[in-house]
């Protein structure tokens, strides 16, 4: 395919997308000229915000409301945005993410479940419900949003690094599935970026980061929108750590 047809003639999904990271990667694809479905699950606002910016850029977007921990969301998801752009999401990104951080021995059912169903399981099934048409297409892009946390370890987020570590593992595995068929299935790790899920940790911890600050959600983006790019069509079953070399 060439780059003057890209993207093709499908539209994009990023999930958790009205805020942080997930709302810049919504404005990266938009830019890159894809019609995008703003997911969220109860900051409407946020994302309607975030559509209004796109649009009045010259891009397209669309918010569609969707808890990712229903198993009934990814079909109704999917086919809300397809229907609102007429064409099928063949990019997708697994934003979507929370925390519910505790030392082990102290750690919930409540606390493990809450981080496995969102940052793994949901991605899991919207995975599972964007293959097919991309499958159909024989090209398609998935990008997973992971964590150096699925890659070392960090005291208090069990939880989190257990469902970052399987996503990670997920990703490779079903990159190596579908890989004959044009699509891409890869990973991109952030280290600490400066969002609201970081604004209440000791700052202190920045002095572990080589780079001595921290990321933004625009550098994380940037990332995300090569992995969506056609220039990365031989690029997949990898994961692009964005952590100013916390993990190195």
């Amino acid at each position: 395919m060439s780059e003057a047809s890209w993207p093709p003639a499908g539209c994009a999904l990023v999930t958790g997308g009205s805020r942080g990271i997930g709302a810049a990667i919504a404005k990266q694809l938009a830019a890159d000229g894809w019609a995008v479905g703003v997911n969220y699950r109860s900051e409407s606002a946020a994302a309607e915000a975030v559509v209004a910016e796109i649009e009045a850029a010259g891009g397209r977007a669309f918010a569609i409301a969707a808890d990712v921990t229903d198993p009934a969301a990814p079909a109704s998801t999917f086919e809300a945005v397809e229907q609102h752009f007429g064409v099928p999401v063949l990019a997708l990104v697994n934003n979507a993410g929370i925390s519910r951080d505790n030392l082990s021995p102290s750690l919930t059912d409540d606390e493990w479940n809450a981080v496995i169903d969102t940052n793994l399981t949901a991605a899991f099934r919207f995975t599972r419900q964007a293959l097919k048409a991309m499958m159909r297409a024989r090209t398609g892009r998935i990008v997973n949003i992971a964590s150096v946390v699925g890659l070392r370890a960090n005291a208090g987020q069990s939880n989190y690094g257990a469902a970052k570590a399987g996503l990670i593992q997920f990703t490779r595995t079903a990159a190596i599935e579908v890989a004959r068929r044009g699509v891409t299935i890869n990973a991109v790790a952030p280290g600490w970026i400066e969002t609201d899920m970081t604004a209440d940790v000791n700052k202190d911890l920045l002095d572990a980061v080589p780079a001595r600050r921290a990321g933004t959600p625009a550098e994380v983006a940037a990332c995300v929108g090569f992995l969506v790019s056609q220039q990365a069509s031989y690029v997949t079953g990898a994961v692009l750590t964005v952590d100013g070399g916390l993990g190195a």
